[in-house]
């Protein structure tokens, strides 16, 4: 019993050296760099998408307005989507994502410019936990521009282009990324529970409250009512209006699919699949129902309509795009489709000029995506998803208002109506789009 006993020791003076270097071996192991490299790679290529859906906007305002006023559209795209880069650099990116430096716990962030990492990061110096923060920053600027991208259509044929576009860098710079803040910053709303995935609310519907204050303060186009008839104002190309939808949904896979946040395990790889297939489906019942509709109720259909129908589809599914089935992200996007139809001649009644449909598409279909998340998704609740949504809603469409009325009453924010009535491109930039046609 006593040699069983020695033989045993010894075998485990043997064994003991073994586990030593096995447990140095595997400290000294290299960390696992596969979730860091890969779900950069998703920020950088969700982000290339989501720039492209710029070119999208550009397109689709383009071919809306009228043909006088399409040079101005096509400026103010390029120049929004420029501001937003500086912007958000200098001070958007740090307000939206404090970490731990709030300025007020919560509510507001860091005010100070966006660092990138050292030149040749060493995986050792390198947060793998995450990406980098370069992809980071990257992906959440177009984000940020896409907000103010959704002004610019609804305030179309009458606004100034300088005005405009300071109130882009505030809204870019300060008011889209505070409010952000509480949702994707670790803000009291995203500790009170409320979820939005990608943006229905935090940027969608803040685009929306922007574009509907400025709107109110801007007033409608010259000749757009008279008494209670709404004059159509049709868009100089429906081609380019079409392409920019297009453009618009192919970007929205990168919006929504890059909001995974992770592509590092099947089942990131997984829901991101997911995500784009439920995205897609929104969009498609959303421009079927838009379709269908507008031939029941005005007997012929309308293209306009459907167009919307299709980006109020993706508003819709934007809360929470993970989460529902398939037949799920049918019906969502299907309200999304009755809600422009219904919404925009709504909007005529109130003699709100919105001359993209921004409105109904962004804010109201909005608000019915935030409020659907608890229809699939755990752990929400309908009275935490309208408190987040009436929360951003108001803080950006009051602060956005009184930008607004700062900018009206020191320089103006509306051309004469001898510069409307001509067209913008001529009275504010001096070239045409068509300069072989007359401006009509």
């Amino acid at each position: 019993m006593r040699k069983f006993s020695l033989s045993l020791s010894a075998l485990a003076l043997t064994t003991l050296p073994g586990l030593a270097l096995a447990d140095e071996a595997a400290a000294a192991a290299p960390a696992d760099i596969t979730p860091y490299i890969f779900t950069t790679l998703l920020f950088l290529i969700g982000g290339f998408m989501v720039f492209w859906m710029a070119a999208g906007f550009a397109m689709l305002e383009a071919g809306l307005v009228r043909s006088k006023n399409v040079t101005m559209q096509l400026t103010k795209n390029i120049a929004l989507f420029s501001i937003a880069a500086i912007m958000y650099w200098l001070v958007g990116f740090n307000l939206m994502y404090p970490g731990d430096a709030w300025s007020i716990g919560g509510i507001l962030g860091a005010f100070s410019p966006t660092a990138l990492e050292a030149v040749g990061l060493d995986a050792a110096d390198a947060s793998l936990d995450y990406a980098s923060v370069g992809s980071d920053f990257f992906f959440q600027l177009m984000f940020c521009a896409t907000t103010a991208s959704i002004v610019s259509g609804t305030l179309a044929e009458r606004i100034k282009l300088w005005p405009f576009l300071i109130f882009v860098a505030v809204l870019t710079g300060i008011i889209y990324p505070i409010g952000a803040s509480w949702q994707w910053g670790g803000g009291f709303l995203s500790e009170m529970g409320f979820s939005d995935f990608a943006g229905s609310t935090v940027v969608h519907a803040a685009g929306g409250f922007a574009a509907l204050a400025g709107a109110l303060i801007l007033g409608p186009r010259i000749g757009k009512y008279k008494g209670d008839k709404t004059i159509p104002m049709p868009g100089s190309n429906l081609a380019l209006a079409t392409l920019g939808t297009f453009i618009l949904w192919l970007g929205w896979f990168g919006f929504n699919g890059g909001s995974q946040l992770a592509m590092g395990t099947v089942g990131d790889i997984t829901d991101i699949s997911r995500i784009f297939a439920n995205t897609n489906m929104a969009a498609a019942a959303g421009a079927v129902t838009a379709l269908i509709l507008t031939q029941v109720m005005f007997k012929k259909p309308d293209l306009t309509m459907t167009l919307n129908g299709a980006l109020a589809g993706l508003v819709s599914i934007t809360a929470g795009p993970l989460d529902p089935t398939l037949f799920g992200a049918l019906w969502i996007g299907a309200v999304g489709g009755v809600i422009v139809v219904f919404v925009v001649p709504m909007l005529d009644k109130l003699k709100i000029d919105d001359v993209v449909g921004a409105i109904p598409v962004h804010l109201v279909a909005g608000l019915w995506g935030t409020f659907a998340v608890p229809f699939y998704t755990a752990d929400t609740s309908f009275v935490t998803q309208i408190t987040g949504f009436v929360a951003i809603g108001a803080f950006t469409f009051i602060v956005s208002g009184i930008v607004w009325l700062i900018l009206k009453s020191t320089m103006g924010i509306r051309v004469s109506e001898e510069d409307e009535i001509n067209g913008l491109d001529m009275a504010e930039l001096g070239m045409e789009a068509y300069p072989e046609f007359k401006a009509g």
